[in-house]
């Protein structure tokens, strides 16, 4: 447990979005019925594409939308599996990636965050796409702020995001936590002074081995109340 002292109600709680706050696997009942029992490799190396096409456009300082990743990404995992969908098909799956649900868990724990602790919602994706998502969730007014890479042209775990995160909140690292079931973005966080919770959505994720840990993991989002008090 994290002791955080009397100064806990100045906290500021950083929650990563996609695959955190919002399950990515929420569009695998659609692939099921176009791809069948490819569904979930297909699901996975989309994501996982997905995410590599984000690092590469940070990386190359060549920014397009985090909506254009998921697109171009999608064409990749077709390719890759050499699955033929109709331009129609793509559509309707790039559409329900727009409207993912929340985890089960997220509904209940953020009202008893909100309580104590200032919320922020801080995510790669474009800033319409994530109020639209946490709208549709009915978790938007938990938030006091939304902040997105379009913003400023770049992804996690580009330092220059976290550094924007904190002058958008006006904080200081110590006093911000980030919350997020990605590993590479706890050791984001990390690596530019803030600290980090990692959300161990699946018993069988792996954190990667960088020797830079996260200072709580907590398998469900009701258990970072506890930990943080």
């Amino acid at each position: 447990m994290v002791k955080v002292g009397k100064g806990c109600m100045k906290l500021n709680l950083a929650f990563d979005v996609y695959g955190t706050l919002i399950d990515t696997q929420g569009v695998l009942q659609q692939l099921e019925s176009l791809v069948g029992s490819k569904a979930q490799l297909f699901s996975d190396s989309w994501r996982a594409k997905q995410l590599e096409y984000s690092f590469r456009r940070g990386l190359m300082q060549r920014y397009e939308h985090f909506s254009v990743c998921t697109k171009d990404a999608l064409n990749f995992t077709c390719d890759l599996l050499n699955i033929h969908l109709t331009e129609e098909q793509k559509l309707q799956l790039l559409k329900q990636y727009s409207g993912l649900p929340a985890f089960n868990d997220v509904a209940l724990a953020l009202p008893k965050l909100a309580e104590k602790y200032r919320l922020i919602a801080f995510s790669n994706g474009e800033s319409a796409s994530v109020c639209s998502l946490l709208e549709q969730a009915k978790i938007a007014d938990y938030f006091s702020a939304v902040v997105t890479a379009d913003e400023i042209n770049t992804f996690k775990p580009d330092p220059k995001i976290y550094q924007h995160l904190l002058n958008r909140i006006d904080s200081q690292a110590k006093d911000t936590w980030l919350i997020s079931g990605n590993p590479f973005d706890v050791i984001g966080a990390k690596s530019c002074g803030l600290h980090a919770a990692w959300l161990k959505r699946s018993p069988t994720a792996v954190f990667d081995p960088w020797g830079i840990e996260p200072d709580i993991e907590i398998g469900q989002l009701g258990e970072l109340l506890h930990n943080l008090e």
